[in-house]
């Protein structure tokens, strides 16, 4: 139950709209906004944190240009989850045994064709979505060793930005969303090739650790099962449309070798790619953790 004095309380107006406000003033309008230059993303001065925490407490997310290159070290993933709260990573099925995944292609490796292991593109997601509840992946972090030869962009998106557009279109769309029983993804392989259960609950939920807005949510047409009311339907195609709708509060950015991404697990994309031969293959690190970036709930002190 969302509280009464929250901004996502839907009969709650005034929180809102106070809210939507500070939100919404100031808002990065490019990519390049987001890129925050550091040194050494393991040993980051307190100015390099402090601009990469108030840029993710703005938009949820932030980009670090690190001065590593290749080096393949996913020390890098672990000291940047110490400094921002990131302690509980889940490692999924197709992890490393360190529980970060490397995400690259090798037909003749041990992962199976997933998709995040293929150069096929990937459509709007966020991850874990077919976690339990309990399980939620509430941040997330990439790391680049190597970029695609051709391609590999990520879109990013916010979601409490997708929120506050939804709400601002209809609130009753934010409350289909809401319901506890809107999306179930049934019970299979996740997109890493683990066994899972069902997985059934909201797209839009409050997290009451934290006093934030939490997301999941996934493009997919296949294997999912979304309320079979008229209110789900119009809340979902709107959702879908405002994805793709030229709006400057989607990014379009692509991580090139000691690049990175720490993010309250915002919506992303990858668009297809290709490795040239005599180019090394495209790799990125990823960490998935049940923590949400330490200091960006609502009430923590800016």
């Amino acid at each position: 139950m969302v509280p009464r004095g929250s901004p996502f309380d839907l009969d709650n107006e005034d929180a809102y709209c106070r809210w939507r406000d500070a939100k919404l003033a100031g808002y990065p309008q490019q990519a390049e906004a987001l890129i925050v230059e550091v040194g050494d993303p393991r040993t980051l001065s307190d100015t390099e944190a402090h601009e990469l925490l108030q840029q993710v407490r703005k938009t949820n997310m932030a980009v670090y240009a690190g001065a590593t290159g290749d080096d393949p070290d996913k020390g890098i993933l672990r000291a940047l989850g110490r400094r921002f709260g990131l302690l509980r990573m889940d490692s999924n099925y197709l992890a490393d045994d360190d529980g970060i995944t490397s995400l690259t292609v090798n037909p003749q490796g041990e992962h199976p064709a997933y998709i995040p292991y293929t150069n096929r593109p990937i459509n709007w997601h966020t991850d874990g979505y077919y976690n339990p509840l309990e399980k939620q992946i509430r941040g997330l972090i990439l790391h680049c060793v190597h970029p695609a030869g051709e391609g590999g962009e990520n879109r990013l998106m916010d979601p409490e930005i997708v929120y506050i557009l939804m709400r601002e279109e209809n609130p009753d769309l934010v409350r289909a969303l809401m319901r506890p029983d809107v999306m179930t993804i049934p019970p299979g392989r996740d997109s890493e090739g683990g066994e899972r259960g069902a997985a059934t609950g909201p797209v839009f939920s409050w997290h009451p650790g934290t006093d934030s807005l939490h997301m999941r949510y996934t493009a997919r047409r296949r294997n999912i099962e979304w309320r079979a009311d008229a209110e789900t339907r119009e809340a979902v195609a709107c959702l879908e449309r405002l994805l793709e709708s030229d709006t400057p509060f989607r990014f379009a950015t692509r991580l090139e070798a000691g690049m990175g991404l720490v993010c309250n697990n915002v919506l992303h994309d990858r668009s297809g790619f290709n490795d040239p031969p005599g180019h090394p293959p495209r790799l990125l690190y990823r960490a998935r953790f049940f923590d949400r970036v330490a200091g960006t709930g609502l009430r923590s002190p800016g």
